[in-house]
Parts: C-alpha cells; structure tokens; sequence
C-alpha cells in the first residue's frame, strides 16, 4: 500500500492488483481488498459527522485508464491547440498515463459529495470534502494531490483524489505536510522497487 505509482513510477506493465474486490453500494467499482475495512469505516465515518461522500471512481484497468488518457489528450487539442506530444503533456497534468495511475494500482478513490458531483476545485468547499481533508489520515487514506503540491506530483490539485496508504503512514505524511514522493524520498525508501 506504499506503492509509489506516478509518471516516473509506472506500474510493470501486465499488472493486476492481486486482490480486487467490490465496494458495496457501487455500481461494480472495485478496490484493493486490504483497502475495503478502512474505506468502509471512512464511508460511515462521515455519515455519523452528517456529511455524504461517494464513491465516483475507484480500480480501472489499464485499457479504461487508456481511453480517459486519449480523450484527455483529444481535448487538448480541440480547446488548446495542441498536439501529439504537447497534447498529451497537457493531458498528463490532469489525467496520469496509461500504467502510471493510482487507480490502476487499486489503492484509489475519488469521492465526491453525494450533492455536488463535479470533479473540479469546487468540492474542495463542500462540507463532505472539508471533512474527508480533516479526517481521512484516521481511516489510512491521504489526499494524494493537494493544491501547493503539483510541482512535485506532477498531477494538477484533486481535491477529490484519496490514496489508501495505512493508518500509520497517513498520520504521518499529513502530520508532515509533505505528498507521498516527498515523504517517501524523506524516509530514504528505494522507489524503484
């Protein structure tokens, strides 16, 4: 569950996460087995504080992680005028490569509010995700793309993007106010393995 999956870290190619299983009360979304117990007890977590995240997007195959690429390189072009490599550069910033996704892994969730359903900056000011922000680190998962944190990740701010790590490391990178390549790097952890 420390896995690190990014643009300089894709997952070996052929990978499956060995042990996917579905979320209840999704429509087929999947997640990483020793993930299911603590997103759970996130989920009922926040319906106890009065708040309503959901499950929008959770495992995806390479394939499917493949065609949210493509799409997002295809709206470069069409809205930015760009294309081939810069496309998909641009693309990139907001979408990871096919083999460099967190989802891929089976280690990620993105929740929404259950009454705002866009993923954009705008969930950041729900109720839901000031919670999840606050309270995630007690339930294992982080927040893997904060706002001041692009530089690093490569990834544009997701305020909707958790990444399971377990209860100890995710006390310890939000304790820290590093992202997980800062926190890894900072424990001198080999990420090439």
């Amino acid at each position: 569950n420390l896995r690190l999956v990014n643009g300089t870290h894709p997952l070996p190619e052929g990978f499956e996460p060995p042990e996917r299983c579905d979320i209840p009360g999704t429509d087929g979304l999947a997640i990483d087995r020793r993930v299911l117990d603590d997103l759970m007890a996130l989920l009922d977590g926040a319906a106890a504080a009065g708040v309503r995240p959901e499950v929008c997007s959770a495992y995806r195959s390479h394939d499917y992680q493949e065609r949210l690429f493509a799409a997002r390189a295809q709206r470069a072009e069409q809205e930015e005028g760009l294309a081939g490599a810069d496309a998909e550069e641009a693309a990139s910033f907001w979408v990871a490569r096919p083999g460099a996704s967190e989802h891929e892994a089976a280690f990620a969730v993105d929740l929404v509010d259950a009454s705002y359903q866009e993923l954009d900056e705008a969930q950041e000011a729900t109720d839901t995700q000031r919670w999840l922000i606050d309270h995630c680190a007690e339930y294992g998962f982080i927040l893997r793309y904060p706002t001041d944190k692009s530089a690093v990740t490569g990834i544009g701010y997701e305020p909707w993007h958790y990444r399971y790590v377990g209860k100890e490391a995710a006390g310890e990178i939000t304790a820290s106010g590093l992202c997980l390549e800062e926190w890894i790097e900072s424990c001198g952890w080999d990420t090439a393995a």
